[in-house]
């Protein structure tokens, strides 16, 4: 009979690395853009013109990345406008220079090639009253001095948009499963979740254990996470993200 060690071993090989071989089976396969020269970086055409969309708003977006990045994690970013402004605002985190850019692309741009998901979308006196503190979050980032990034564990760019959800709960909405850093903190965290709904612990986003309401139930192994949600029926696994339902767009604050 094989031992529990064996069967173990097995179990997390089938779990963490198999969507990971698929995926990167996938890539290998497909025709997707292989440098940042060959992606298509435009707007999507989903978002008004800022001027046509008189009320305040705030969106968290997410796409998947591209080139061997893209078989383990998406990309995110903060986009939002108060009332009357001409112009949405975008931050992300990149790799090069100094981390934090504002503006670098189209607010609904696609990435790498790749139409964004939306995680959040609220308007009105809702997005109003975050705004100020997505700003203050942005403006507080630990990591944004040139040299700070680093693509894994983190801090990257999911770390960043992390950070910013931590500061506005109200939203309670979490990163996708494979946005790779989001779990990521200097040191050893124990306390609530992202989204302000469970319990987690953290040991530098390579090792963790999460439950909650939004999250679901998930087991954090070197960055990668595989678990399942309760609340829209899911599995998520290494690079895949969700099979599954996907939970709705937060289109209003959580009460």
């Amino acid at each position: 009979m094989p031992s529990r060690r064996a069967l173990t071993m097995l179990l997390v090989f089938a779990i963490f690395l198999v969507p990971l071989i698929a995926r990167a089976a996938l890539y290998a396969a497909g025709d997707a853009p292989r440098s940042w020269s060959q992606a298509d970086w435009s707007s999507t055409g989903t978002l008004p013109a800022a001027r046509a969309f008189q009320p305040a708003r705030l969106i968290v977006y997410s796409g998947t990345t591209g080139a061997w990045k893209g078989i383990f994690s998406v990309h995110s970013w903060i986009v939002f406008k108060r009332a009357g402004e001409a112009r949405w605002t975008r931050y992300d985190v990149v790799g090069w220079g100094t981390p934090v850019r504002r503006n670098g692309w189209a607010a609904d741009a696609r990435w790498y090639g790749n139409a964004p998901v939306t995680i959040a979308d609220v308007s009105g006196a809702e997005a109003e009253a975050l705004i100020p503190k997505v700003e203050a979050a942005v403006r507080d980032y630990a990591y944004a001095k040139a040299g700070d990034y680093r693509i894994w564990p983190g801090p990257n760019s999911n770390s960043f948009t992390a950070a910013v959800l931590r500061a506005v709960p109200e939203l309670k909405v979490a990163l996708p499963a494979n946005a790779v850093g989001r779990d990521f903190r200097d040191g050893i965290y124990a306390g609530r979740t992202d989204s302000g709904t469970g319990i987690e612990l953290s040991v530098y986003g390579l090792a963790g254990v999460k439950a909650g309401w939004i999250e679901g139930f998930e087991i954090n192994l070197l960055g990668l996470v595989a678990g399942f949600d309760v609340r829209y029926p899911a599995l998520k696994l290494p690079g895949v993200g969700r099979i599954g339902m996907m939970p709705p767009v937060a289109t209003a604050l959580a009460g």
